[in-house]
């Protein structure tokens, strides 16, 4: 059998090991950030009968550019946003792929603020862009001035600002987008993967979009929509973005049955959001619990929370799933994540945490 290291793969790719969490069959699962909650079953029926709606046609190539779906986007975005303004992909991932494709790429450099969002820099070996991880304060804090030296010094194409932060859970402050916004010579990527968790005040950068064309704001619905299996990720932008990204997605490249059941789940988004206000007193109730214990926690406005064990975090993790919880470990020395699901959920972990 051929391995992979006789194979003529690019020598940048040698050596590494594709990314992912472990996927293990244990009662309580709370380390990829996904909704704990079912979809409700009207919204199961109304996706159901958008899909089959598409099915007779599947022998047709989808709307190429999801004009319908981006509309829907842009009208549950608000920010007077139109379709213009908006792109889809599948998922978030995708649409930082294509923003990496049109404004990185060889002879390029992106930059990020570590500890943050661990795919940033695969996707932009993925491209052939050079990664500058910039790194982040006390507390993983991220002030205006720390983060426009770092810009100014490295000067990079692209910057990747993830707000709330993965793996923090910690929401920026605008200044400090408005401020890397006036230092950067390139891109500014603000990831708001978990922005429908933000605490009450939190202000999205959508607000800062106006007149800054070089701004883009990246959401998901596979966070406080429940819809991770659906992969719908997009972008709010200048129209000029938008046109960027067409010049490198690739044709087609959103079916017809995810932009379906997309709008499905967009015009049932009510039902599908009301999860979220209980998602964010678990993750506010883990807090408190861990705290409670003499344990070092990092504020969230997402629905995880980054804890300090005190110890090898590798021993901790495996002391957790001996009991049946599966957290994540960042790679963060002496830190583990947790997400905020159900209260049972929360029991578990809690209990589980007990024996540590």
């Amino acid at each position: 059998m051929t391995t992979l290291d006789e194979l003529p793969i690019r020598d940048d790719l040698r050596g590494l090991t594709p990314y992912g969490a472990p996927q293990l069959d244990v009662p309580v699962r709370l380390n990829t950030n996904e909704n704990s909650y079912p979809v409700p079953e009207a919204v199961v029926d109304a996706i159901g009968k958008a899909l089959t709606a598409e099915l007779r046609d599947l022998n047709r190539y989808p709307d190429r550019d999801a004009v319908a779906l981006r509309a829907d986007l842009a009208a549950y975005l608000g920010h007077g946003l139109t379709a213009g303004q908006v792109w889809a992909a599948n998922g978030s991932n995708e649409i930082q792929q294509q923003l990496l494709q049109a404004f990185g790429g060889p002879g390029r450099t992106a930059l990020g603020f570590t500890p943050a969002y661990s795919m940033h820099p695969l996707l932009a070996l993925g491209t052939g862009t050079r990664w500058v991880p910039a790194e982040r304060g006390v507390d993983f804090g991220l002030t205006a001035d720390e983060a426009v030296a770092q810009v100014r010094a490295h000067r990079p194409d692209v910057v990747f600002l993830c707000s709330p932060n993965n793996p923090t859970g910690t929401a920026l402050d605008p200044a400090v987008v408005a401020a890397v916004l006036d230092a950067a010579p390139g891109m500014v990527v603000v990831d708001e993967a978990y922005a429908e968790f933000a605490r009450p005040g939190t202000v999205s950068a959508l607000a800062v979009l106006p007149g800054h064309p070089r701004l883009v704001v990246t959401r998901t619905m596979s966070k406080a929509f429940g819809f991770a299996g659906g992969r719908l990720g997009y972008l709010a932008a200048d129209p000029a973005v938008v046109a960027a990204v067409q010049l490198v997605r690739l044709p087609y490249h959103l079916s017809a049955l995810t932009q379906a059941a997309a709008r499905a789940a967009l015009a049932h988004r009510d039902a599908l959001l009301a999860t979220v206000e209980a998602i964010m007193g678990q993750r506010d109730r883990i807090v408190a619990g861990l705290r409670a214990r003499g344990l070092r926690v990092a504020d969230s406005d997402a629905n995880f929370v980054l804890f300090r064990v005190g110890g090898d975090q590798a021993v901790a993790w495996r002391a957790l799933l001996e009991q049946g919880v599966l957290v994540r470990d960042v790679g963060l020395p002496g830190w583990l994540r947790v997400t905020a699901g159900t209260p049972a959920e929360t029991d578990a972990f809690l209990t589980a945490m007990e024996s540590l």
